[in-house]
Formats: C-alpha cells, sequence, structure tokens
C-alpha cells in the first residue's frame, strides 16, 4: 500500500539519522571521558568558546532540522494529497473520490456510505456494540481513493488500523478527514488509538476492501436499511 510504503520509508529514514545522531554524540562524550581521564590533573583549558567548533555544530543541526522538517512535510503531502491541483493531476476519480462518514461513540463505531451515483441520496450504514466479536466493518473499494470524514458523538477517541499504517483523531463537535487508496482486497483489524473509557479496549472494527463492483453492489443492498447490530461483512 502507498500509505504504509511512505510511512515505512520515512521511519526507517528518520530513524538512521537519529541513530547516527545518537552515535556521534555518545562517540564524542565517551572520547571526552576517556581523555580527561587519561589526564588526570590537567589544568582547565583557557579558552572559553570554540566559536569554529560551535558555529559547524549549529550549522550541522540546522540543516539536520531542515531536511526533516521539508522531508517529512513532502512525504505527508504524498500520503495525503489533497486540494484541486492534485485533484486535476489525478483526474475525475479523485476529485469525486468516495467518501465514508465515520462516528465514533463509547464504545463502537458507525461507517455511512452515500449512495453511488450524481445524486448521492441515501446512506448505507454499520454499526455494532462492539460486544461479544460483533463489529462493524468498514467496507471500501480497491484502487479509489476514499475521503473518510471523522468525527465523534461524545468523547474523543482515534480510528487506526495498525496494518497500514492510518491513525486519525475524532473529536466531538469537529470533523477530520483524510484519504486513503488501497490496492489489494484484504480484510484488517481497526483500533481505537484513544483511552476513552471502559470499554476502550474493545473498540474495535474490520477494514475490509472489495473490488469497486462488490462495493456498489454492497453500498445498494444496505442503501435504505436500518444499521445493523450485527457486523456486516
Amino acid at each position: 500500500m502507498e500509505q504504509r510504503r511512505i510511512f515505512e520509508q520515512v521511519f526507517t529514514t528518520e530513524s538512521a539519522i537519529a541513530a547516527f545522531v545518537f552515535l556521534v554524540v555518545l562517540c564524542a562524550l565517551a572520547y571526552s571521558l576517556i581523555r580527561r581521564r587519561a589526564r588526570a590533573g590537567a589544568t582547565p583549558s583557557p579558552h572559553a568558546e570554540r566559536q569554529r567548533l560551535e558555529t559547524v555544530y549549529v550549522v550541522v543541526l540546522v540543516g539536520i532540522a531542515a531536511f526533516l522538517v521539508v522531508y517529512t512535510a513532502s512525504a505527508n503531502d504524498r500520503e495525503h494529497p489533497g486540494g484541486e491541483s492534485h485533484a486535476a493531476g489525478r483526474g475525475v476519480e479523485a476529485a469525486h473520490p468516495v467518501t465514508v462518514d465515520v462516528t465514533a461513540f463509547q464504545w463502537c463505531w458507525k461507517f455511512s456510505h452515500p449512495a453511488p451515483g450524481p445524486s448521492r441520496a441515501g446512506e448505507a450504514t454499520t454499526t455494532a456494540n462492539c460486544r461479544d466479536g460483533r463489529l462493524p466493518t468498514l467496507v471500501v473499494p480497491t484502487g479509489r481513493t476514499v475521503r473518510l470524514k471523522i468525527t465523534s458523538q461524545d468523547v474523543i477517541h482515534s480510528l487506526w488500523v495498525p496494518a497500514l499504517r492510518y491513525k486519525m483523531d475524532a473529536f466531538p463537535d469537529h470533523t477530520n478527514s483524510f484519504t486513503l487508496k488501497i490496492d489489494k482486497e484484504g480484510k484488517w483489524i481497526g483500533r481505537c488509538a484513544e483511552f476513552c473509557g471502559n470499554r476502550h479496549h474493545s473498540m474495535d472494527f474490520w477494514l475490509k476492501a472489495v473490488s469497486p463492483d462488490e462495493y456498489e453492489e454492497w453500498v445498494q443492498q444496505h442503501q435504505g436499511a436500518a444499521p445493523t447490530p450485527e457486523a456486516s461483512t
């Protein structure tokens, strides 16, 4: 998946940089300790400052920080493309993504899918109580841009799909959104990543990716039906 690939690329690069900086600092500290120990009794250095060394140190740190900011912002832009220019570059499908309204509540989820077509009338809704293995399923089509609009009915929650590296907070009286695109069919567990009360641990759901034709058929079958207390798969 593109999202996971970008995440792992950024994580690997920034971890490598962090490890390199840590080793440099560790080596400098070890050198200073060994050098001072070998010269026990030496008088303090008469130099109050090391301007060249300090300048190089500051320039290197600023350079690393600037690189991390630009690199992370660029990766974030590739991971969550948005705006008219991005949409125009990817065609009509990206300009009009599949939209799913996600509502988190204590302690489960509700997923509402507007019906396909220009009218977008009616919704296919799935929900559950997240008890006794009854989990709701978020169904999305493969190969298409999907926009999740996430809010909360009560307290702060967080939608998280560990295997695909998707995560977004859900706030009451506010809507967050992000786009995803899954290139193969499959089913992955999702969780709430924000402690939200007694049954936070059971607040799971399924993310299921199906073919576009199967998705449209699924929406039509569930359009206008009352939300089922069971998981829809």
